[in-house]
């Protein structure tokens, strides 16, 4: 067993989110004129938008490492999954370089189907990126 106590301090979190878009009305925008003693205007609450993408997500306890929205209508596939770890890595040697002492970063993430392929592991066993498994199911750590 490894005694290596500040192992959490080390890792990088990683996650997928769906994100909605929103319009809200400025300030500027709901002002309006009003006559001393006369009743508030009524305001309409924002609406949520039709329009989301996906937000991928880096961080550890201090900050965020790397993020970046995935492009309406593309998949989340081995190779983007690829692009984003590769964009991750330059990231955290630009803004982490403590991350990055010994030469091995140290990911965590779910176990979506990308982050189980052939190819994405290759990349991870070439830049030495070692991945801290999640359990298959568990509801204490989703969020």
């Amino acid at each position: 067993m490894i005694n290596y106590p500040n192992l959490l301090l080390n890792v990088i979190t990683g996650g997928e989110s769906i994100v909605y878009t929103y319009d809200p009305e400025t300030k500027l925008q709901s002002s309006q004129w009003e006559i001393p003693g006369s009743a508030r205007p009524k305001k309409l609450r924002t609406q949520q938008s039709k329009l989301k993408t996906m937000l991928i997500c880096f961080f550890d306890q201090e900050e965020i490492a790397h993020r970046e929205f995935v492009p309406p209508g593309m998949t989340v596939s081995a190779d983007f999954n690829c692009d984003v770890l590769r964009r991750l890595r330059e990231n955290v040697l630009r803004k982490m370089p403590q991350k990055w002492q010994n030469q091995n970063l140290i990911i965590h993430h779910d176990n979506a189907p990308a982050h189980r392929y052939f190819k994405f592991s290759q990349l991870l066993a070439k830049n030495n990126i070692t991945v801290i498994p999640q359990l298959p199911y568990s509801p204490d750590l989703a969020l």
